[in-house]
């Protein structure tokens, strides 16, 4: 007899764990740097989402893990990151030249892609103060627009180099909590590097411990919450009579006026330049050196042929000048660019500028004849040094850091020069135009004694100058002279205003 056997189904297979999307993998990550070991062998799994902090002694190699991963810094071993790391820097690299605005736009101008400025500012609380420059921001407003930056560009991964380093404990800790916020509401994967350990517990899924350069462990971090005796009792008293601890507005001082002493120098330095032309002159005869009140009658006798003289002498010299300044600007630019290219030409560019104008003028003459090419020309060469040193160095002035903030939103050659290398390498440039100017004057008066009048009916500075020491007409030349100085003066005062306009973004 058969016995019947009970077959009992096979019980139902657990459902498999669904796999977590990872932001960052690192295997077998190395640096070195002049043949010492700066990170070894890291290997780090970071999943979609998570917080993780880094923290360590310093000199472990924390901040070079996360230039790795921003991909600053090129690492032996595999390196994937989900995307564009947006990424959060110590000193926040905040361009000085641009508004709150402009640098939290600086994403989606440079790129085309991120958030509208407003709307991040507004995330952040810092929509009041959109129009400040960053000088005028405290640490912690600037920590904000850091942030509000690296939210702008739309990355996944969102990485923070110790932002809160320079903040008080007080405010750090109101920016602690901040961050959480914002890590529940955007979902972003984050690593923080950070000093505190009480920070990096509170805020992290998970703390990795880094020393010597290698991941010494990584500890589980979720649910320990805030690691202190003061959470509750005096603590939230003291919260309640401190209020909410928040930046404050660092507004710079109203512009001194100008003390009463500078302008009574300037007024005796004047009068004793008088006084001494007076008794020099009574010293010389009149032929051949004209007092003070002979060369300002000689002044108002002839308004007009002057003033002719001195628009004619000014349209030349701002011709020259812009010469001068298409060439000179690329010019120093592509110098300072590249050193290479600064030892091939900076040879033949001081021996140019060492040549006396007494001598390149008679070959533009014959080559050219005695239009107006042959005076543009005479004065570009004259000014054309200053503008391409200008240039040159405005643009190694501007700092790596900036530019290693451009590398990180992804900004594209044109994006660059337009953005940071031009607005950097301005206030060196501007510095220039000043000594730039005066030049073009000085050659464009040599140029019009040299080449004689362009016009029959209109004569230059230059040319009055020349015909006054021509004819013996010393009160003539000297008011030639007192005119083109003046103009001197005008056009460096132009040139200051000029300067403090595009430059009112620094610290007064």
């Amino acid at each position: 007899m058969l016995s019947r056997v009970t077959v009992q189904p096979a019980p139902p297979a657990a459902p498999a764990e669904p796999e977590v999307a990872e932001s960052i993998v690192l295997e077998g990550a190395g640096v070195e740097f002049d043949g010492r070991t700066v990170l070894r062998d890291v290997n780090l799994r970071v999943r979609k989402g998570e917080f993780i902090a880094v923290i360590g002694p310093s000199g472990g190699g924390k901040s070079t893990l996360l230039r790795v991963i921003a991909g600053l810094l090129k690492a032996t071993g595999r390196v994937d990151v989900a995307g564009r790391p947006a990424m959060v820097f110590q000193d926040h690299r905040l361009l000085p030249w641009q508004t709150v605005r402009g640098n939290v736009a600086l994403p989606l101008v440079l790129t085309g892609q991120g958030d509208d400025a407003d709307a991040v500012l507004k995330r952040v609380g810092m929509t009041a103060f959109a129009d400040l420059y960053p000088h005028q921001l405290s640490g912690g407003m600037r920590s904000r627009v850091a942030i509000a930056r690296a939210l702008a560009q739309r990355s996944e991964v969102l990485l923070m180099d110790e932002p809160f380093a320079a903040l008080d404990a007080l405010v750090r800790e109101r920016f602690n909590e901040e961050l959480k916020r914002l890590h529940a509401r955007t979902g972003k994967t984050i690593v923080l590097v950070t000093h505190s350990i009480r920070e990096a517990v509170y805020l992290a899924d998970r703390v990795v411990l880094l020393r010597g350069g290698s991941i010494e462990c990584i500890l589980d971090s979720r649910g320990e919450g805030r690691i202190t005796a003061f959470t509750d009792g005096l603590e939230a008293q003291l919260r309640e009579r401190l209020g909410v601890p928040d930046s404050t507005l660092v507004r710079p001082p109203p512009q001194k006026l100008r003390a009463p002493w500078e302008l009574l120098g300037v007024a005796f330095l004047t009068a004793a330049f008088l006084l001494a032309w007076t008794l020099i002159a009574r010293t010389q005869s009149p032929l051949f050196f004209p007092p003070p009140e002979a060369v300002l009658a000689r002044i108002l006798t002839d308004a007009g042929t002057l003033a002719a003289g001195a628009f004619e002498t000014l349209r030349v010299t701002a011709a020259g000048t812009l010469l001068a300044l298409a060439v000179g600007i690329p010019s120093g630019y592509w110098m300072g660019r590249s050193q290479l290219v600064e030892r091939l030409f900076s040879p033949s560019i001081v021996a140019l500028q060492a040549i006396p104008t007494i001598v390149v003028a008679p070959i533009l003459v014959l080559v050219l004849g005695y239009g107006l090419p042959s005076r543009l020309i005479v004065t570009a060469l004259i000014c054309l040094y200053p503008v391409l040193v200008s240039s040159m160095v405005g643009v190694r002035e501007v700092d790596r850091v900036y530019r290693e903030v451009f590398k990180t939103i992804g900004a594209n050659w044109w994006g660059i020069w337009t953005k940071l290398e031009v607005p950097g390498a301005l206030p060196v440039v501007l510095g220039g135009l000043r000594l730039t100017l005066s030049l073009a004057l000085i050659g464009t008066i040599v140029g019009e004694s040299v080449f004689g009048p362009l016009r029959p009916d209109i004569q230059g500075l230059g040319v009055l100058i020349f015909y006054g020491r021509q004819n013996v007409d010393p009160a003539g030349m000297f008011a030639a002279a007192a005119v083109s100085a003046v103009l001197g003066a005008l056009i460096y005062m132009a040139v200051s205003l000029l300067e403090n306009w595009f430059l009112r973004y620094r610290r007064r």
